[in-house]
């Protein structure tokens, strides 16, 4: 039985878990995305962060909600043996078409499915999973990240990356939208070709989950900590150099990483302890 509801459904876009879902988007999603400066500013900040944050040895990694496969195919890039997990067929053949252009392309497998069927499709136990811009869009975000974690060997890490609720109220608040943001309504309906999260996450839920979950907390960084607030945007080559500057050098700082559209993690699943002898 299909998870995809009707196209004339009002729900067409939620599985029948209640996720927001892309199939048919791949191109509003490219667009919406990769088509403007802050898809740009994201990839170059994920060059630079991921290095810092992960303890990359060429592992191999499960890219879970693989979208297109622009992070993955970076991974490729730099030795991993990659296996992309994506429920949308559409997003997932755009990923394998260009990451199999790669030179090393042929070390990445596809696997067509949600996160909650991740155990049984491609159950590890895996070194490195990456899943980001994906609990935001979950009925239940805390679950999925439950079966992120147990999809983790002893040991593993987590590169987690969300939408950031907080982020979401200031930009509201800057654009007007100031009863929606007192008011605390900031999910998007998961209907049409909208693509606001509707889960959108605060730091203090994740550290209270991971904590639950056996997860230890080692690092975090804010996406677009700047570009999301301006109200004007850049009009130069040497405007745009300077906002890259400023999101590269603050990042990682406080305050300014807290109010980052998205926030990335880095969490590392707790080794048993070993029997006293």
């Amino acid at each position: 039985m299909s998870d995809i509801p009707a196209p004339d459904s009002p729900n067409a876009f939620l599985s029948a878990r209640g996720d927001r879902h892309f199939d048919g988007l791949a191109d509003k999603f490219e667009a919406s995305l990769y088509g403007h400066l802050r898809g740009e500013l994201r990839l170059s900040l994920l060059d630079r962060l991921l290095p810092e944050m992960l303890d990359l040895q060429g592992q191999p990694m499960l890219d879970v909600g693989a979208g297109l496969g622009q992070q993955a195919a970076w991974f490729v890039e730099r030795g991993h043996a990659v296996t992309l997990a994506e429920p949308a067929a559409e997003m997932l053949e755009r990923a394998r078409q260009g990451i199999s252009s790669l030179a090393a392309g042929s070390s990445a497998s596809y696997v067509t499915a949600p996160l909650q069927e991740l155990a049984e499709q491609a159950p590890g136990p895996w070194p490195l999973v990456v899943c980001h811009a994906v609990l935001e869009w979950l009925a239940d975000p805390r679950a999925g990240l439950q079966h992120l974690a147990s999809l983790m060997a002893p040991g593993g890490q987590l590169s987690l990356m969300v939408f950031n609720r907080d982020a979401l109220r200031m930009s509201n608040v800057v654009k007007g939208n100031l009863e929606k943001a007192l008011a605390d309504r900031l999910e998007g309906k998961g209907q049409r070709q909208r693509l606001t999260p509707i889960s959108p996450l605060t730091h203090d839920q994740l550290m209270v989950w991971a904590e639950q979950l056996g997860l230890q907390f080692e690092a975090v960084a804010g996406i677009r900590v700047f570009h999301d607030y301006l109200r004007r945007p850049p009009e130069t080559d040497g405007d745009v150099e300077t906002l890259f500057e400023l999101e590269h050098r603050y990042c990682r700082s406080e305050p300014h990483w807290r109010l980052g559209r998205y926030l990335l993690y880095t969490f590392r699943r707790a080794e048993p302890e070993e029997s006293p002898q």
